[in-house]
Formats: C-alpha cells, structure tokens, sequence
C-alpha cells in the first residue's frame, strides 16, 4: 500500500464503452492503492420526471437506466478484482457538478475519455475536460491504446512543469511508481526564446547550454526531496529541447501513465488547463493524471 489515503478512486460511469474501459483501470489502481472504488452515475433525470416520480407509481425509464449502469460496472469491477471493495451510486445531477463535489472526498475522480452520446471522433468528452479544468483532486482520463491501457511499458511519465505548478504532480507520480514497482521517467522541456536562435553559431550554442543547464537544475530541485522519501522508485530524468507539450505527447506512447500538474486558486472554478495538459488530455497513447497545486 502506497501513502495514499483511504479516500476512495471515485469513476464517473455512463455505460459507455469508455467509462467501462475506466472502470477496469480503475478497479486495478484501486487493487494497487488498497484504496476503495466508488462509482457514480450522474443523471438530472429528477429535473425532468421527478413530478411524476415523487407520486411513487412507477420508476423513471432514465432511473431505472442509470441504476443498470451503476449496477452492471460494480458486477465488472467485482469480477475484476472481488479483493477491492466496490460501491455505486446514482446521483440526481448534472455529470460535472456531481463529479466536482465527489472529488472532495475522493482521492482521484476519474473518466473515460468520450461519453455515451457523445460525437463519434470527438477527441475528448466534455465532461472529463471540464472535470479535469476545475476539480481540487487528481483527474485520471482513462484513454490511449492498448499497451498504454494494460500497463504494459512499465514506464510512468512526469512532464516537470514549474515549481508552482509541480509539487503535488511530483509526490504523486513517485507514489504511482512505486506502488506499480516501475520506472518514472521524468522530463523538462526547455526552449531558447527567439531572439537567441538568431546570430553567431557559438554564441547560439553557449545559450543552449545555459538552457539546458537551467532545466537540469530545476529537475534536480524538484526531485531532490521526493526522491529522498521514495529510495525504492527508479528514477530516469532528463531534459529535452521543445516544446512541452510535443514532448511528452511522443513520450506518451512508450508510458502507462503521463502526469502534469496544474494550478487551482481557492474558490476558482473557471478552466485552468494550459496548453501541455489540454494536449495530453486529446492525443496522448496512454491515461493522463491532471494533479492540482493548491495556490
């Protein structure tokens, strides 16, 4: 067991085939954490049926759906793995404000990566990606292909973002990777500005030296104490010239899980994904965990 809390993995079903995907990578991050699975379909059918509903004469076709839902992933998740202790739930509200508040008391939320009903080809449904712009708790996206879906590169992936943005992403892709025995590949990107990439040769090499020093020693900062608390996790940091978020977005693809961290202000609930978790959240071959630093 990792240092995770007993607060639960909390997965927005819908019965899609995207949120069953979430369901089994979630039921075996549980199984990892020694954390419990709780799983929540969200539906405003009350909004729309509740007048007759509350008469008590029949069940809502939309209820009745949902509690099929909820009760054929826990059946899943129980089968996966009967060790980990597996509970449902419907909830009368929207899919996002309802996720929102369950990650209060959830120590991750996470989603398939399209919805029922969603566009065929939409790259990310609206709900994961307004869950992961605003929750105050790590979001998981379950999405990617097959290797990256089984876990099979034994490779977590860190994009070490700034200092500001990467306390809480760092501590949680240790715990990640000691608690699956693997590698953590952690990477800063850097770039010159472009008034450096102009003029004379050497000069232009000595201001990619000074770059890339500036990066080596940001990871060494930001890794130096965690490491300390993790002997046991392999870590393999490097830097690499270009931007972030194509980066990490050709690493995804040998890695079980990329992490980045993102800012949350107190009390603020507009979208605060930049532009490298935006990226992942689309197009990258693996799951993608959005960690939140508290400002």
């Amino acid at each position: 067991m990792t240092e995770l809390t007993e607060l639960p993995l909390v997965v927005g079903v819908d019965g899609s085939d995207s949120s069953l995907a979430a369901v089994d990578w979630a039921t075996d991050e549980a199984a990892r954490h020694g954390l419990p699975l709780r799983l929540v379909y969200a539906s405003l059918w009350e909004r729309y049926e509740g007048a007759t509903a509350s008469s008590g004469l029949y069940r809502p076709a939309e209820k009745v759906m949902a509690e099929n839902v909820v009760g054929s992933a826990t059946e899943r998740a129980r089968r996966r793995n009967p060790e980990v202790k597996v509970t449902g739930d419907v909830l009368p509200e929207d899919a996002v404000s309802a996720l929102l508040r369950e990650g209060n008391n959830a120590s991750a939320l996470l989603t398939g990566s399209r919805g029922r009903g969603e566009i065929k080809g939409l790259l990310l449904g609206s709900v994961g990606l307004a869950v992961a712009a605003r929750a105050h708790c790590p979001v998981i996206v379950v999405r990617g292909d097959k290797a990256g879906l089984a876990g099979t590169h034994d490779r977590i992936l860190l994009g070490a973002g700034e200092p500001d943005t990467s306390g809480e992403a760092v501590r949680f892709a240790f715990r990640e990777a000691e608690a699956r025995g693997c590698v953590l590949d952690v990477v800063r990107a850097w770039r010159r500005p472009a008034h450096e990439t102009t003029g004379h040769r050497l000069s232009a090499g000595e201001s990619a030296r000074n770059h890339e020093q500036q990066a080596s020693d940001l990871l060494d900062a930001l890794l130096g104490a965690v490491m300390a608390d993790h002997p046991g996790v392999r870590v393999r940091s490097a830097t690499a010239e270009g931007p972030a978020h194509a980066v990490l977005l050709k690493r995804s693809a040998a890695a079980d899980l990329v992490v980045t961290g993102a800012r949350r202000r107190q009390g603020h609930f507009g979208s605060r994904l930049g532009r490298v978790s935006h990226t992942l959240l689309h197009h990258a071959d693996c799951p993608v965990a959005v960690v939140p630093q508290r400002m």
